[in-house]
């Protein structure tokens, strides 16, 4: 098992625990806003952990009290889009990802952290969470393949309102729009999150990476998971456990 390196600059951590990758956004002093080096090491890291035949599931999370409140903004005073350029290429790491991933947050999770919990497959969320995507503050124009994939998330007309206003939303209204999956109460959050992490390593993993693409709109890979699956042996594991009453044993490996 990795240990959490801590170090006073901002930075990504990381660890590795029973098959589950926790990912932690760490610049407490500015409630996680990514820096420009935060956001050129998470598609780095990204790719090690995707690897990493350990890992069967990763956790994004931020250190104590919030997600990410998004890009440093003092570094949007720099000319240029490098910034913008940077956030996008962790996003489409992140969305990329080949096994499960699942957003952990509490407090605030704006801007640049929105964008990078909605690249995740699931979002779950303590209750006193804020979700806010803020550009128009800034006047700064949303990347297209992020606007995209929040439409894809939450509908058009919850989009909308999110990327017109840059209001903050409470965790009832990210949870009647899709912007969250589960709601915990305050410090039920890291309890719930190793529960389900826990189903998510037990599953088929061949499952997981097959429904992962087709979800994601994929259209051209029917054949290679159908000859991924005859030579798997997944599902006579599964029906053989099933009937004699005992957890699976799936071996596939993403």
């Amino acid at each position: 098992m990795d240990s959490i390196r801590h170090m006073e600059q901002p930075q990504v951590e990381h660890s590795v625990t029973d098959g589950v990758a926790t990912v932690v956004i760490s610049n407490p002093a500015k409630r996680n806003a990514m820096t420009a080096g935060m956001w050129r090491a998470l598609p780095e890291l990204l790719a090690s952990l995707a690897a990493d035949r350990d890992v069967r599931a990763l956790v994004l999370t931020g250190a104590g009290s919030s997600f990410c409140a998004g890009a440093d903004i003092s570094a949007l005073r720099e000319p240029g889009d490098e910034q913008q350029s940077l956030a996008v290429d962790a996003e489409e790491a992140l969305a990329g990802f080949p096994k499960p991933t699942l957003a952990a947050v509490r407090g605030h999770c704006v801007g640049g952290g929105s964008q990078l919990a909605a690249a995740c497959d699931l979002r779950f969320a303590e209750e006193g969470a804020l979700f806010g995507i803020t550009p128009a503050k800034l006047g700064i124009v949303y990347p297209s393949s992020s606007t995209r994939r929040l439409v894809s998330l939450v509908g058009p007309s919850a989009a909308k309102y999110l990327l017109f206003s840059g209001e903050l939303i409470d965790t009832d209204r990210a949870l009647r729009t899709g912007l969250v999956d589960e709601v915990l109460p305050a410090g039920g959050l890291d309890k719930r999150v190793a529960e389900f992490t826990r189903v998510l390593v037990a599953r088929s993993a061949l499952t997981q990476a097959a429904a992962k693409e087709f979800a994601a709109g994929r259209t051209d890979r029917d054949a290679y998971w159908a000859e991924q699956a005859r030579g798997s042996g997944e599902r006579e594991e599964g029906v053989a456990a099933f009937l004699e009453r005992r957890a699976p044993r799936f071996t596939y490996e993403v």
